[in-house]
């Protein structure tokens, strides 16, 4: 077996700004507010604007996406989710059935094909999972609960785009569509993929609030959004001090300021919204006739929840709360790569023996965590100091930074170990960084 093929920093497609001051806009127009994770995914290279509300995700960034997305595969696959894609392409007359077409107004982006015929791109899927279902003209109740669900590219003509990944014209959502055969197993299947929301939220070391919240243009009678409290968030939250209420401000009339159930002043703070879940009962279902047959064999309307987690917005709102105002913080499990190697400065001492050394050690490390292989970055700019490439390395955020410095000529060699997570330094031989490292979990 060829060893694993290095990966040079100076090859990654990761164009970095990481000198460029807060003020400079480089994207959206001169003066406008630019949020901290907007900032740092700039100046990291990891978005690059391709138009209001578009943009260009980098190699990096697609990295952990993939990885967010294997997280939420496995959560969704842990209460029944089966995965398909359905079409960004939807027919006008699905969503003029759902009374949505209008409802909707101008955040649909709307076009005809050359027969005149009319299309939306797909904002959410609602109407194009009923009618996918209700196609299945002899469904039974055996075969309920049915839980589809897609991660793809969805479609808003935002009237304002801002703040980068956080509020754009063009994002990736993971959603989900559930069909029971009773309003009892529809609230239950709620309660699961609620679970199965907090579940991700807990994996991913975010600290989120799962607040009561409008229905809007979706519909159904019961809703939720897990929102990550944030300043710069689009949404005013209120919530009990001890934990026991929390909820979208727009669902609360002016006189509730306590809480419900201990009567505690309610505190107001801002959130990012994350996720939305929707009990939406037989809305969708009775206007595209979704049936089941019961045991009885009489055709009923299936009961019906929707379920939504922002890929691209997690990405961008994590950045957002767990960062430092000059440097990304990954949430672990999904951070692009979770290491780099930093050798010798040209021209030092320690060059040749300490570069070869590193680099034995890059390959050592792949063989003996494979899972780490395509996790590791080389940083071959040794033009530069190592404290020049560190510096740049913990505003990238990488968990691990494994440097050859001053000891690594020593016998054994002795490599220097920053560990992000922890803001601690380790002198370590080789043995010690694959210890340390074989802890490290990538999904």
């Amino acid at each position: 077996a060829g060893r694993a093929k290095r990966l040079l920093l100076s090859r990654l497609f990761q164009p970095l700004n990481l000198q460029a001051g807060g003020e400079t806009a480089w994207d959206g127009r001169a003066g406008e507010p630019i949020c901290r994770s907007q900032k740092l995914m700039l100046q990291g290279g990891l978005i690059h604007p391709a138009g209001p509300g578009c943009y260009c995700y980098m190699p990096p960034t697609v990295r952990a996406m993939e990885k967010l997305v294997k997280v939420m595969d496995e959560e969704m696959q842990a209460v029944g989710g089966q995965k398909l894609n359905m079409p960004s392409l939807s027919s006008a007359e699905l969503w003029r059935a759902s009374g949505r077409w209008d409802q909707m107004g101008p955040e649909l982006f709307r076009l005809a094909d050359r027969h005149g015929k009319e299309y939306c791109l797909g904002p959410t899927h609602e109407e194009a999972v009923t009618e996918l279902v209700a196609a299945q003209s002899n469904l039974s109740y055996k075969q309920l609960p049915l839980r589809l669900y897609q991660v793809t590219r969805k479609f808003r003509d935002e009237p304002k785009p801002r703040f980068g990944l956080l509020r754009s014209r063009e994002f990736y959502m993971k959603d989900m569509y559930t069909f029971d055969a009773s309003e009892e197993a529809a609230r239950q299947t709620y309660d699961l993929v609620c679970d199965a929301y907090r579940s991700l939220f807990d994996r991913l070391g975010l600290p989120f609030v799962k607040v009561r919240a409008a229905t809007g243009s979706i519909g159904g009678t019961v809703s939720h959004e897990f929102q990550l409290p944030a300043d710069v968030g689009e949404d005013r939250l209120a919530v009990c001090p001890d934990g026991h209420f929390a909820a979208n401000v727009e669902t609360l009339n002016r006189e509730q300021t306590s809480c419900p159930t201990c009567g505690e002043k309610l505190t107001q703070t801002r959130g990012i919204e994350v996720g939305h879940t929707f009990y939406l009962g037989t809305k969708y279902s009775s206007v595209s006739n979704a049936i089941f047959y019961s045991p009885e064999n009489k055709p009923q309307l299936a009961e019906m929840g929707c379920y939504g987690l922002g890929v691209t917005r997690i990405l961008a709102a994590s950045i957002e709360v767990l960062s430092t105002e000059d440097s990304i913080r990954w949430p672990s499990l999904i951070t692009p790569y979770q290491l780099c190697f930093i050798p010798p400065k040209r021209g030092s001492k320690e060059e040749e023996e300490g570069a070869a050394l590193l680099e034995r050690m890059y390959d050592d490390l792949a063989e003996a965590l494979p899972h780490l292989a395509g996790d590791s970055v080389l940083d071959d700019r040794t033009q530069l100091t190592i404290g020049k490439r560190l510096k740049d390395a913990n505003k990238l955020g990488y968990p691990y930074v494994v440097i050859a410095g001053k000891r690594v000529c020593e016998d054994p060699p002795v490599f220097e170990v920053w560990n992000q997570n922890t803001s601690e330094v380790l002198f370590l031989t080789k043995e010690g960084v694959i210890e340390l490292l074989s802890k490290v979990r990538v999904p």
